[in-house]
């Protein structure tokens, strides 16, 4: 597993995630990742599709890691 840093410049509104770390298998597992549960999903709260999210390979995980996400940036109103 490894760890990225996902993030979107599309959604800057009060109540949107701008970034996340987190534990994947891949770039592209990684990029349909939600920061708020890793779940796939593009909504209100995040953006509204993968190709507004950015993936910046981090680093390794250590080993026994689990795919999700371990910590998300989130912008409240």
């Amino acid at each position: 597993m490894k760890l990225f840093l996902i993030s979107q410049n599309e959604n800057h509104d009060y109540d949107t995630y701008d970034s996340a770390v987190v534990c994947a298998s891949s770039e592209s597992e990684a990029k349909n990742m939600h920061p708020r549960d890793g779940e796939l999903r593009f909504n209100y709260d995040w953006c509204s599709s993968v190709d507004f999210v950015n993936v910046q390979y981090i680093g390794e995980a250590a080993e026994g890691m689990k795919k999700g996400v371990i910590c998300a940036s989130f912008n409240a109103g």
